[in-house]
């Protein structure tokens, strides 16, 4: 029987314990618990009930361990326990996008001033020019 694997790794500034235990021939099992401050995060068995005859079955065993260990923590470092190694960091589910803001439309341009007159008669085309000439919009 292969006694475990055990190992501290930082991620994300914080300390997480990954442990590998293999629980005998009497009940065959690999188990691998992922820790943060105590509280298992992560957890993963596997049995291997199906192999008790093999040779070298220590050896294999081992073998096994290593893989589950090494799998587990590369899901650790792949963020695929942040929801419950984070909760209070892990982004809120998804909310609609805020509307935006209306764009104020502009003024629609003033026309110039037209000088007023009576409309008494047709102006002239000398007026007409006079009054072109006199107007300030120059």
């Amino acid at each position: 029987m292969v006694v475990g694997f055990n190992h501290n790794v930082m991620y994300k500034g914080e300390v997480f314990h990954v442990q590998t235990e293999d629980s005998g021939i009497a009940n065959p099992h690999i188990v691998t618990l992922i820790y943060r401050e105590g509280t298992i995060i992560a957890a993963r068995k596997t049995s291997y009930a199906d192999i008790i005859k093999v040779d070298n079955l220590e050896r294999v065993v081992e073998e096994l361990m290593k893989e589950q260990h090494k799998g587990m923590l590369r899901r650790l470092k792949n963020g695929e326990f942040d929801a419950r190694a984070f909760p209070s960091i892990t982004p809120p589910a998804a909310q609609p996008a805020p509307k935006p803001a209306a764009v104020p439309q502009a003024a629609p341009p003033v026309p110039p001033k037209q000088p007023v007159r009576p409309q008494e008669k047709p102006s002239s085309l000398d007026e007409v020019i006079l009054d072109f000439l006199m107007t300030d919009d120059k």
